[in-house]
């Protein structure tokens, strides 16, 4: 493998985002050669086990955003709960608590926009399943930005509102079912 034309991937999902993320990350590779960094909406006071559940379905590692981290390949970084994931000028993390987002805290806007800034034409960012439409917003960013977008079909996702805001407010390069969105993953790195 090649230095891949994209430089990370950022992935938000809600309400079945979990099992659509397990379904993207399966078939990866051990040297994927693309960090991703992922915001999936869960109770703010409980202990996450994403990162343990995530392991089981992938060979790469699997770990908790931590401040000030440098951000690298072969990981699949999760925002932990209840804080705002933003990626700095020098592709490290930073964690914030400030108000919540469309009432999420991680909310995928915040880390969208962040890494659009950061990225712009190198980012790749998704839109899976999802109840609200936080997401909408920081994808449109990274359309701007000129990072390809892509959206889960609404038509199969567990709760289609979230896949829906973002292909409404737009512009969206792909809406795609889960195993394009995998094939699309793979293809990227040839």
């Amino acid at each position: 493998m090649g230095k891949p034309v994209y430089e990370a991937i950022v992935i938000g999902g809600s309400w079945g985002g979990m099992d659509a993320v397990i379904q993207l990350i399966k078939p990866l590779p051990k040297l994927y050669p693309i960090p991703i960094i992922v915001v999936i909406h869960r109770k703010k006071n409980v202990k996450s086990s994403l990162c343990d559940i995530l392991s089981k379905y992938t060979v790469l590692t699997v770990k908790e955003v931590d401040e000030k981290e440098v951000i690298s390949a072969g990981t699949i970084y999760i925002a932990p709960a209840n804080y705002h994931v933003f990626i700095e000028q020098d592709k490290t993390f930073s964690l914030d608590v400030s108000p919540d987002v469309l009432y999420s805290r991680p909310s995928i806007d915040v880390l969208f926009e962040s890494a659009a800034l950061v990225y712009k034409d190198t980012l790749i960012g998704i839109i899976l399943t999802g109840a609200n439409a936080d997401g909408s917003l920081g994808l449109n960013k990274i359309s701007e930005k000129k990072g390809l977008t892509i959206v889960q079909d609404p038509t199969e996702a567990v709760i289609d509102i979230m896949p829906k805001a973002a292909i409404m407010k737009g512009p969206v390069d792909h809406v795609l079912s889960l195993k394009r969105i995998q094939e699309l993953l793979l293809y990227v790195i040839r």
